[in-house]
């Protein structure tokens, strides 16, 4: 789903900086309220962010991304470990967990988008009427 939303706003999801912003577009749906205060400004700013992401995926912050993660998810995948209602609940789960992810990226794309267009708007020299 991430890469199908990154293609639908024209992102080359080959590119390994492009795969490193789904993974923090990921990072910040399932996070919590002060960690993403901190990831809204990194995927805001996400060009000048780009130049010092890690060079390979190994120097990643693995450990904090599955912590966020595991973090936001137990109480939901706790659930579908309970006989007979397991199954109901896990498939709400994963419904709800889902769309939030896909509204989280889309809101993550507008975002960026949205400050490229400001950038260039602020970098045009505006010149008067006559």
């Amino acid at each position: 789903m991430l890469f199908d939303i990154a293609a639908l706003y024209g992102a080359n999801t080959k590119d390994y900086h492009e795969r490193l912003f789904l993974l923090y577009i990921f990072q910040l749906s399932f996070s919590d309220q002060k960690r993403r205060n901190e990831l809204v400004g990194l995927i805001e700013n996400w060009e000048d962010f780009r130049n010092d992401l890690p060079k390979e995926m190994k120097d990643f912050d693995w450990r904090t991304f599955q912590l966020d993660y595991r973090d936001y998810i137990d109480l939901a995948k706790l659930a579908q470990l309970v006989p007979i209602i397991g199954a109901g609940v896990g498939a709400i789960a994963n419904y709800k967990l889902t769309e939030h992810l896909g509204q989280f990226a889309m809101n993550a794309y507008r975002l960026r988008l949205l400050k490229m267009n400001q950038d260039h708007i602020d970098s045009t020299e505006v010149k008067p009427i006559k």
